[in-house]
C-alpha cells in the first residue's frame, strides 16, 4: 500500500489533456459555482503515458471529481441535460452537445482521502486544468514509469473485481503486480463467487478488445491467485508440448503468446472491438484440448492428437464462465475446432476446392460463424505465437484464402441443394434417416458433383442404394451412441439417489 504525500504535485503541465469547448464549459461552470474540479483517473493516466509519443487524450472521455459543492449545487451549475445517477453513487451526469460528462462528488473530506479509495496508484492522480498541476498523493506517476500495479490503500478489497481489473490493465499496458498487491489479490479469491457475470465479462472484454500484452495479463491472473477460478485455463499450466514445434514451453505459455499475436494481427487488419475480442479469445482458448489429449510415449515423444476437438467443450465452458455473450461462442468455437486443418494430408498434399468448401461450410459464417479470414488470422496467431527456433512447416494460408475468395462467388456455396421433395420422391422414409442422407449430399456437393437442385436430385437417384445403406449405418451408430449416453445418465441418477437415501436421518 502506498503512503499519501499530501496532494504532492509532480508537475505542472498546462496542456496535458486536450479539452473540447464542451469540457471547458463543464469545468468552468463548476468553478463558477464555488467548486474545485479535478480531472481524475484513467484520462490522467493515459495522458501521462502518451506524453512520450506526443499524443493528446480526447476530453470526450474524462472523469471529473468536484470538491466543495453539494449534489444540488452541482446539478444546478452544470450545463446541458443534467441527470443525477442515484444519491448512493454521488454522480451527476451532464450531456452537452452529445458529449457526456460524469461528475462525481466524493464522500471524503479531502482529495487525498478520496484518492485513497481508488484501485491502483496509477489511477489515483488528478489534473487541475486551470493551474495545469498534476496531483499525485500516492506515487502513481513513478509506478507508471516503473510499469507496476500497486494498490492505493486497504480499500482495494472493497471491490474484488479490482483483481480482474489488474489483469486487464496488465494486458493493456504490460504492467506487473507488485508482490504486496498480488498477496492482497490472493486474499480476495473467495469473493469471486459473488461477482456478477456481467462485471466479469466487462473486464475480459476490455482485455480482449483493448489489450496488446495478453501473455502479461494471463501471468497476472496466475500471480493474483485467481487463475483457479477459470479451471479450463488453469488446466493448460504444466502441460508439455513437443519442443521441436513449441520451444516456448508449456501450453499456457503458448496461449499467452498466441494471444499477443492475435492482438497484433487485429490491429494490423484494423478490426473492430468485437472482432478483435473474438480473435483474442479464440487464441487464448484454442489449445485447451491439450490438457486432456496430450500423451508422452515411451520414447518421450509428446503428441496432442485430436486436441482441436476435445478443446471445444472447455472453450465453451470458459466463455460462459467469463460471461461472454452467446455470439462469441458462435465465432470462437468453430475456430477452436478447425484450427488444425490448414495443412493438407500427405507430404505432397494439395488444398482442393472440396476441402475449402467443406471448411467454409463448417465455419458457417452465414449463420453467425467466423469467416475464412477469421480462421486464417487465428491460424497465423497460433503459428506465430511460438518460441524462437520453432519448426516451420509450409505456409498454406495464402492458398486457402485465395481459393475461398474465388469459391465464395459460387451462388450455392454453403447451401444444401438436396431438398425434401427429392428425398420423398426417392421413397426414403422421413425422419432421422434424412439427416444422414443430407450429410452425404453436402459432401458430394462440396466435391463439385452437382451445382443445382436438379443435379442433386439426379445424384440421389443414381446413388440411392449406396447412400441409403450408408445413412442406415450412420443412423445405427447414432442410436447406439445415444443409448450409451442414456445408460450413463441413468447410472449417474441411480448413484445420486443412492447417496441421497444414505444421507437421510
Amino acid at each position: 500500500m502506498s503512503s499519501p504525500k499530501d496532494l504532492r504535485t509532480i508537475a505542472t503541465i498546462p496542456e496535458l489533456i486536450h479539452l473540447t469547448p464542451e469540457a471547458r464549459l463543464v469545468l468552468d461552470s463548476l468553478r463558477a459555482a464555488g467548486g474545485r474540479p479535478l480531472i481524475v483517473g484513467g484520462s490522467v493516466r493515459d495522458a501521462l503515458l502518451s506524453r512520450a509519443s506526443g499524443a493528446l487524450v480526447d476530453s470526450k472521455d474524462i472523469d471529473i471529481e468536484v470538491y466543495g459543492l453539494t449534489t444540488a449545487q452541482v446539478s444546478a451549475a452544470l450545463p446541458g441535460h443534467v441527470m443525477e445517477v442515484g444519491q448512493h453513487f454521488g454522480i451527476v451526469s451532464a450531456t452537452v452537445d452529445d458529449q457526456v460528462f460524469d461528475v462525481s462528488l466524493p464522500r471524503q473530506a479531502s482529495e487525498t482521502e478520496a484518492f485513497a479509495r481508488r484501485d491502483f496508484t496509477i489511477n489515483a492522480m488528478g489534473w487541475d486544468d486551470l493551474s495545469g498541476k498534476v496531483v499525485d498523493p500516492f506515487g502513481g506517476e513513478a509506478d507508471l514509469q516503473a510499469g507496476i500495479l500497486r494498490h492505493t490503500s486497504a480499500a482495494f478489497g472493497d471491490d474484488p473485481l479490482r483483481v480482474l481489473r489488474a489483469m486487464q490493465f496488465s494486458g493493456r499496458f504490460g504492467f506487473e503486480l507488485v508482490p504486496e498487491t498480488a498477496e492482497l489479490c490472493r486474499s480476495l479469491a473467495p469473493a469471486f463467487v459473488d461477482l456478477p457475470k456481467a462485471r466479469i465479462w466487462g473486464e475480459f472484454y476490455k482485455l480482449a478488445s483493448k489489450g496488446t500484452f495478453i501473455s502479461k495479463a494471463l501471468e497476472t491472473l496466475f500471480a493474483s491467485g485467481w487463475e483457479g477460478h477459470f479451471p479450463e485455463l488453469a488446466a493448460a499450466r504444466g502441460v508439455p508440448q513437443d519442443p521441436e514445434w513449441h520451444p516456448e514451453g508449456e501450453v499456457h505459455i503458448h496461449l499467452g503468446l498466441a494471444g499477443d499475436q492475435a492482438a497484433r494481427i487485429a490491429r494490423r487488419d484494423n478490426l473492430g472491438a468485437d472482432e478483435t475480442a473474438a480473435l483474442v479469445l479464440a487464441a487464448i482458448t484454442h489449445d485447451f484440448g491439450k490438457a486432456v489429449s496430450t500423451t508422452i510415449d515411451p520414447n518421450g515423444r509428446i503428441t496432442s492428437n485430436g486436441h482441436n476437438v476435445t478443446g471445444v467443450a472447455p472453450a465453451r465452458s470458459f466463455l460462459r464462465r467469463v460471461g461472454a455473450p452467446g455470439r462469441y461462442e458462435d465465432k470462437v468455437l468453430p475456430l477452436v475446432r478447425e484450427h488444425m486443418c490448414h495443412t493438407p494430408e500427405g507430404r505432397q498434399g494439395t488444398i482442393s476446392d472440396s476441402a475449402v468448401r467443406r471448411l467454409m461450410r463448417r465455419l458457417d459464417q452465414a449463420n453467425g460463424g467466423p469467416s475464412m479470414k477469421d480462421w486464417v488470422r487465428l491460424v497465423e496467431a497460433d503459428k506465430e505465437g511460438r518460441g524462437a527456433g520453432a519448426r516451420q512447416g509450409v505456409n498454406h494460408l495464402p492458398t486457402w484464402l485465395a481459393k475461398a475468395e474465388r469459391l465464395a462467388k459460387e451462388p450455392v456455396v454453403g447451401t444444401t441443394l438436396l431438398k425434401g421433395a427429392s428425398l420423398a420422391a426417392a421413397y426414403i422414409p422421413r425422419g432421422r434417416l434424412w439427416q444422414f442422407v443430407i450429410e452425404q449430399s453436402r459432401d458430394a456437393q462440396d466435391d463439385g458433383l452437382f451445382s443445382d437442385e436438379v443435379g442433386a436430385a439426379a445424384w440421389l437417384h443414381a446413388n440411392r442404394d449406396v447412400v441409403v445403406a450408408e445413412a442406415l449405418r450412420r443412423l445405427d451408430k447414432f442410436q447406439t451412441t445415444e443409448k450409451g449416453k442414456k445408460a450413463m445418465r441413468e447410472m449417474r441418477r441411480g448413484k445420486q439417489r443412492g447417496v441421497t437415501a444414505t444421507g437421510r436421518v
